[in-house]
């Protein structure tokens, strides 16, 4: 079985905010589009065109409907590797090929010596290990480790190539063990919260909750022409979008 080591020097991970995805799937597109090349290359699909698609994707987002009446709002659910601190599927792998680095964190398989036993598979809580059935092999998220150190391409595309095509933000990467680093902040500012921490698995990815709706109820009415009272309780912008959410949903 595999060993964990003692300590990281850092803790490479993503912050995902349910408040702001919208679903649209970008993550887990651009995340397939990049790694059909480099390091996990390629993941590939079966059947793609016929009555039973399947294949490997290292991202996948899940909706759900929470609440109910006038409650109820639709939550979108982004699913990678958790890159655990403690993780279960490099633990469980009886040749090393699962393996936890520790310069950064980042949680990896070396298909050079995975056997497909799927015993990592099994052991993650989360469903983030895929089986490439072309290659018989196990792949999952590598945080894109051949964007992230890539010196020649510009600082800004050196992120994950969900987070670079996130067209809403809601996805942030960083180093979780600095307590100072940006995405750090993010978490304490929104009550960030591990994924089944009941399991004691500790992810170092974090998942921001949905905050709560805004109430339209003292929004304008469609009609009103009154124009803001400069110095009133909210600014131009939640004025604006209060009206808006009224009319759409008029």
């Amino acid at each position: 079985m595999t060993a964990l080591p003692s300590s990281t020097v850092k803790q490479l991970g993503l912050v995902i905010d349910l408040d702001t995805c919208v679903g649209c799937h970008a993550c887990a597109t651009s995340c397939k589009e990049w790694n059909s090349g480099g390091y996990c290359a390629p993941l590939t699909d079966q059947d793609p065109y016929g009555t039973d698609p399947h294949g490997a994707w290292l991202n996948r987002v899940h909706t759900y409907e929470v609440g109910e009446d006038a409650a109820s709002h639709t939550v979108h659910f982004p699913r990678s590797c958790l890159h655990c601190e403690e993780p279960a599927c490099v633990t469980v792998c009886p040749t090393g090929a699962s393996f936890k680095r520790a310069e950064d964190g980042i949680v990896l398989v070396d298909p050079e010596t995975c056997i497909g036993c799927k015993l990592c598979a099994w052991a993650c809580p989360y469903g983030a290990r895929e089986y490439d059935y072309g290659h018989g092999v196990m792949k999952k998220c590598t945080l894109c480790i051949d964007r992230i150190y890539n010196e020649c391409l510009p600082v800004e595309d050196r992120v994950p190539a969900c987070v670079r095509a996130c067209p809403t933000g809601a996805r942030h990467f960083g180093d979780l063990a600095d307590p100072t680093s940006a995405v750090s902040q993010l978490v304490v500012e929104r009550g960030g919260f591990d994924l089944l921490a009941e399991f004691g698995y500790k992810p170092v990815n974090k998942y921001l909750p949905p905050r709560p709706r805004r109430d339209a109820s003292s929004a304008p009415r469609r009609g009103d022409t009154e124009e803001p009272v400069a110095g009133a309780a909210g600014t131009v912008s939640e004025k604006l979008f209060a009206w808006v959410d009224r009319v759409l949903s008029g």
